[in-house]
């Protein structure tokens, strides 16, 4: 089996979920023998995670969307933004709050569940008033924790630990756009990321009347 960063692969490691005896839960209660916290950060793109949220849903594998209100890559408020929150709840998942610190603003848009971009040690894992706070004690050690940063799982990829039934529980964080987009590395992935980038905007040039010859 190739660990190559690409959404055939990522549908091997939910089978490897399921095979191993997992479930897939959302944040909440302390974390169960056998939940698998399934958790995407959206730094960068609407569109892969709305592609990764239709894959899952294929499966009927739910996740936690995370999604920023302080982006420079994309607008919550726009038409794109607001449709991209209806489908991922019409699809199953729920919807959280990837908040820069130390603004945290929950409104009816999202779930009470919190992770922090970019988070830095001396307040990373600080509880949250009223909300989950997905670094938090209680869902964030390094023995029940993954993450795909940067295109890189630090501990391995981890689809054979998840068919044994290796951990208690896991929480795990995937980034859409590195399973979406080409590349096998960050940079190639990042460029295929823009170049799909480049031909939205056109097209959404076009649709505001914008004349593009």
């Amino acid at each position: 089996m190739s660990c190559s960063f690409d959404l055939e692969h990522y549908c091997e490691i939910l089978e490897a979920a399921r095979a191993g005896g997992y479930r897939f839960a959302y944040f909440g209660d302390d974390p169960e023998l056998g939940d698998l916290f399934l958790r995407h950060d959206i730094d960068l793109s609407l569109a892969a995670a709305l592609t990764m949220a239709e894959v899952e849903a294929e499966l009927g594998v739910r996740a936690t969307y995370l999604l920023m209100t302080e982006s420079v890559f994309y607008n919550l408020a726009s038409a794109e933004g607001v449709a991209a929150i209806s489908r991922l709840r019409e699809l199953g998942h729920a919807v959280g709050l990837h908040a820069v610190h130390p603004n945290v603003v929950l409104d009816e848009r999202f779930d009470p569940v919190v992770s922090w971009h970019n988070p830095r040690p001396e307040y990373m894992s600080e509880e949250i008033t009223g909300a989950v706070n997905a670094y938090g004690e209680r869902y964030f050690s390094p023995q029940t924790y993954r993450s795909d940063s940067n295109q890189h799982w630090r501990a391995g990829c981890p689809h054979d630990e998840l068919r044994a039934g290796s951990f208690p529980w896991l929480q795990i964080l995937v980034h859409p756009a590195i399973w979406v987009y080409p590349g096998t590395t960050m940079g190639q992935t990042m460029r295929g990321l823009v170049e799909a980038d480049k031909k939205r905007r056109l097209a959404q040039l076009a649709e505001d009347g914008i004349d593009l010859d």
